[in-house]
């Protein structure tokens, strides 16, 4: 579910339930040409997609982080850490930008890739994706 699905009255009614916040990051430099920034967004749409629809009504999806920049992981982080002191357990960043994957210092509990993550819409949601999300919603931190 989008953010903005939910209105005041429906969040204060079902937020117990939402306990897993997407964090989508496009990792765009600012370098891109506007079909290349439209194709960045349009992969990382496709990837919010596939995770989305399978889990409806655990998950809710945030605002993008569009820029990777100096001082991008400390504002993921920051992120990260505001989103968990504001009711989610679970923080996934979700990223169609394998370089600005490479980082290993987010504050989140998954990061999940295109690479992670089937092409094929048969799927829905590749077995290994789900699985990780699936893990980390039964370990205990």
């Amino acid at each position: 579910m989008r953010f903005s699905d939910l209105d005041r009255s429906s969040w204060e009614e079902n937020h117990q339930f939402y306990d897993t916040c997407l964090l989508p990051f496009t990792g765009l430099t600012g370098l891109e040409s506007p079909p290349e920034m439209t194709a960045a967004l349009e992969r990382l749409r496709d990837l919010l997609d596939l995770i989305e629809k399978p889990f409806q009504g655990r998950i809710v999806t945030y605002p993008a982080v569009q820029y990777i920049g100096t001082g991008y992981i400390g504002l993921i982080n920051e992120i990260c850490r505001n989103v968990k002191s504001s009711g989610f357990q679970y923080v996934i960043v979700v990223t169609a930008d394998s370089k600005a994957a490479d980082q290993e210092n987010f504050e989140s509990d998954l990061v999940l890739t295109l690479h992670d993550i089937s092409a094929s819409q048969n799927r829905g949601v590749n077995p290994t994706v789900g699985e990780r999300i699936l893990q980390m919603w039964k370990d205990v931190k």
